[in-house]
C-alpha cells in the first residue's frame, strides 16, 4: 500500500500543479494538455506515452485498492468481532475515515475521468479545450460541491497515508519522526487547497 501510495502521491501533486495553469488563462492550460498528448514524439506515436502513464497509474490504483481490502480483512480477523465499546485512543479523524474516504475518492475519480477526460459525463464537453471544459464543468454547482468534498477527503487521506508510509517502509527514526507530521500536514493542505481553489474560483467568477 505504501509503495503504490507513493506513485499516487506523485501523480496527485503533479496533477494539481499542472492544473494551476488554469489561472494563466485558456492558452496556458490548453497548451499544457496538448503537451501531455504529444510527450515522446516523434519516437512514440501521439498519446502513446500518456497511455503508458495512465496504465502505471491504473496499476497503482489496483494495487492500492487490493492492499486496502487485504489490510481491512486482516484487521477484522484480528479483532475477532465487533467492539462492545469503541473509544479511539491513538486513531485520529483522518485514520478513522481512511476507508470511507478512499471509497469517496474512488467514486470521484471515476466521475472526474468521465467528466473531464472522456467527456461522457459532461454535457458541454469540447475536445482539446480543457479550459472551457473546466469552467463549464464547475459552473454546475453539484459538480463543484462534489469536487470540493472529494478533495477534502483526499486531504485527510493524504495526511494519514503520508504519516503512515514512513513507518510502513521502515523509515522510522526518532531523529526525524517529529518532521513526519509536519510534512504530511503541509503536503495534504497544499494539494487539497490547490484543488479546492479551482471550483471556488469558477463559482466566484474569478475564472470564467
Amino acid at each position: 500500500m505504501a509503495v503504490s501510495g507513493i506513485v499516487l502521491f506523485g501523480f496527485v501533486v503533479g496533477h494539481m500543479f499542472g492544473n494551476l495553469k488554469l489561472y494563466q488563462g485558456p492558452e496556458a492550460i490548453n497548451v499544457y494538455a496538448e503537451h501531455l498528448r504529444t510527450m515522446g514524439e516523434p519516437i512514440l506515436p501521439r498519446n502513446a506515452l500518456l497511455w503508458v502513464v495512465r496504465a502505471v497509474l491504473l496499476a497503482a490504483v489496483g494495487v492500492h485498492l487490493w492492499s486496502a481490502w487485504t489490510t481491512t480483512r486482516q484487521s477484522w480477523a484480528a479483532r475477532g468481532g465487533r467492539y462492545e465499546v469503541w473509544t479511539p485512543v491513538q486513531a485520529d479523524y483522518a485514520a478513522r475515515t481512511m476507508r470511507w474516504g478512499g471509497v469517496l475518492i474512488a467514486l470521484f475519480v471515476a466521475f472526474h475521468i468521465a467528466d473531464l477526460t472522456f467527456g461522457t459525463g459532461h454535457p458541454q464537453f469540447a475536445p482539446a479545450d480543457v479550459y472551457s471544459n473546466v469552467v463549464r464543468g464547475f459552473q454546475r454547482v453539484p459538480v463543484a460541491a462534489f469536487y470540493m468534498a472529494a478533495n477534502v477527503a483526499l486531504g485527510f487521506h493524504l495526511y494519514h497515508g503520508l504519516w503512515s508510509l514512513f513507518q510502513s517502509l521502515g523509515w522510522n527514526n526518532p531523529t526525524f519522526n517529529h518532521w513526519r507530521r509536519t510534512f504530511a500536514t503541509a503536503f495534504a493542505c497544499i494539494v487539497a487547497a490547490g484543488n479546492v481553489s479551482f471550483p471556488i474560483s469558477v463559482l466566484m467568477g474569478w475564472v470564467k
